[in-house]
């Protein structure tokens, strides 16, 4: 079940090897479905908007990685990176859409650490994207005989 890309960024240090929890699965899908939800206050800026909107894609990357049984490094540089481009080894998603979304960590880092503003279709294609890949990730919980009630 677990891709043979996985398990190499394991063998180089890039991911970490975790054992499954229900429980946790749930924790990071109540955090992105509540980030979404943020991101939807209008009253708030786009900045915190788009942040709140990236950081629902990075829960359900999480989510895929955990899914497999893995987590990002966080000893090792660029875990962001790299828990968005698994997202085609873990939930299916697209390569144009995995690139969508490394375009829109870009963005959140230069908004994040040189302070430019996020435009107004940044933030409505991270909304988009979050909503997609959350979808994406709800369904395969859904699927997935470890997650449903009952089953340990």
């Amino acid at each position: 079940m677990t891709s043979t890309n996985l398990v190499n960024l394991a063998k180089i240090g890039q991911l970490d090897a975790i054992p499954f929890s229900t429980d946790l699965v749930q924790r990071m899908l109540t955090t992105a479905q509540q980030r979404l939800r943020d991101a939807a206050f209008t009253q708030n800026s786009n900045e915190t908007r788009f942040d709140c909107a990236y950081t629902a894609i990075r829960a359900v990357a999480d989510i895929g990685l955990h899914l497999h049984g893995y987590r990002t490094s966080t000893s090792k540089p660029g875990h962001h990176q790299t828990a968005i481009q698994c997202l085609a080894h873990t939930l299916g998603v697209a390569e144009p859409t995995v690139r969508i979304l490394d375009s829109l960590r870009k963005q959140r880092n230069v908004t994040d650490y040189d302070g430019e503003l996020v435009t107004q279709a940044a933030l409505a294609e991270c909304l988009k994207q979050a909503q997609t890949v959350l979808g994406i990730a709800q369904k395969v919980i859904q699927d997935d005989p470890r997650l449903r009630s009952g089953t340990p």
